[in-house]
């Protein structure tokens, strides 16, 4: 009778499992999610902590990473203070992304562009916002994002981005 050590057999079976594996055909129990910051957003934790907070862009996502693993999702982050950077993500999310979650910064406001992009690719988008929009000035009660995505989340500070994953990863999976 032949007898395998349990390591070498595990990596046997993942060996075999992975040659199996297209690069085209990806797993489909893990989903890929493109996560998009917007303007200013680099400056979290020192700008305005009294509405944004403390945490910073890195503890965000650090915390985006540790809920994707535990959601079986992979995380790719980006942040831009370029509109034209962002329209260009969003495009490339077609074919390589699942769905957006987008926090579009004060282009939620004024970016018509930005919600043509998202509009243009069909995939599932969540907006989130740190501080809740609607309690704010005025000029922030308007998003031109909310009517092509599938939701919105906003003044939960970075629980916005968890909660909007949560949304996102369920609204993917039903």
């Amino acid at each position: 009778m032949l007898s395998l050590n349990p390591n070498l057999f595990q990596f046997l079976l993942m060996t075999a499992a992975a040659d199996r594996e297209s690069p085209l055909e990806p797993d489909v129990s893990w989903l890929n999610v493109l996560v998009l910051h917007g303007p200013n957003l680099n400056l979290l934790g020192k700008r305005e902590p009294g509405v944004y907070g403390h945490e910073t862009l890195d503890s965000i996502d650090a915390l985006l990473d540790e809920e994707g693993q535990l959601l079986q999702v992979n995380i790719s982050a980006i942040q831009s203070n370029h509109e034209g950077v962002l329209i260009d993500e969003i495009h490339r999310a077609l074919g390589e992304h699942h769905g957006i979650l987008i926090n579009p910064g004060a282009y939620t406001h004024t970016s018509v562009a930005i919600r043509d992009a998202i509009a243009s690719v069909l995939l599932p988008v969540v907006e989130v916002h740190l501080s809740n929009i609607y309690r704010r000035e005025a000029f922030r009660h308007h998003s031109y994002i909310a009517p092509v995505a599938i939701g919105q989340i906003s003044g939960f500070g970075s629980d916005s981005y968890r909660l909007g994953l949560h949304a996102l990863v369920h609204y993917l999976r039903r």
